[in-house]
């Protein structure tokens, strides 16, 4: 008789949490590539990235990139390099290794919707001076950026018009001194750069900063 009563109870419980559970109303999944779960993977990102005029003190001091607007296949490009130690810089290299290829996916995406509203940048930017305009067409920089260096012929190749003119120079020379602790790996771009002195590189990057571009940095909540 005991057991028969404990079978019986068993079996009302089971039948009460079974219609409790069907009554409940179903949890929305959370959406993929946002809300909190990419809130969180970004949160290492917009402590420098998300803080208008942010400048880092190594190798030199210098403004951070603007990111938000990139293109994100670039981004994931190179996320990659730096957890591949292709890129060396510390800092970076440091959050890349510890980024899975979800992560970077879901990242990259996440900065490259928020691309920069209002007018496209003009199709005739201001020119410039005779000297550039001969560095530029030696490095053949527009082959690959596009038009106005705004347009890259691949998707994996940056943006850079309107880019902080500071980190480009900085960018450019980490490609002449890829066994650095903070040089870039990059065959292309290495043999481009190594044609010109710094003083050259300076004078392109100060061009190309100086255009209008798609690139900004996106202040987040927490550092308005």
């Amino acid at each position: 008789m005991t057991k028969l009563f404990s079978s019986l109870f068993a079996l009302l419980v089971a039948s009460a949490t079974s219609f409790a559970s069907a009554q409940a109303p179903a949890q929305p999944a959370p959406a993929a590539g946002g809300g909190p779960a990419i809130e969180a993977k970004v949160a290492m990102c917009i402590g420098c990235h998300g803080i208008p005029g942010y400048q880092s003190s190594f190798p030199e001091v210098h403004r951070v990139p603007m990111i938000s607007g990139q293109g994100g296949k670039y981004i994931a490009a190179a996320l990659t390099a730096y957890k591949n130690g292709e890129r060396k810089h510390p800092s970076m290299r440091g959050i890349g290794a510890g980024l899975s290829d979800q992560d970077i996916t879901q990242i990259s995406a996440w900065y490259e919707a928020q691309a920069k509203g209002g007018a496209a940048p003009s199709e005739q930017p201001r020119q410039p001076n005779a000297q550039v305009a001969a560095l530029l067409q030696k490095g053949g920089c527009v082959a690959c950026h596009g038009a106005n260096f705004n347009k890259p012929i691949d998707p994996t190749y940056p943006k850079i018009a309107g880019q902080h003119k500071d980190y480009l120079f900085v960018a450019l020379k980490a490609y002449k001194a890829d066994g650095s602790v903070v040089g870039r790996s990059n065959g292309l771009m290495g043999g481009v750069v190594k044609q010109f002195s710094n003083a050259e590189l300076k004078a392109m990057a100060n061009y190309v900063g100086s255009l209008d571009g798609q690139l900004i940095t996106q202040p987040q909540s927490r550092f308005r």
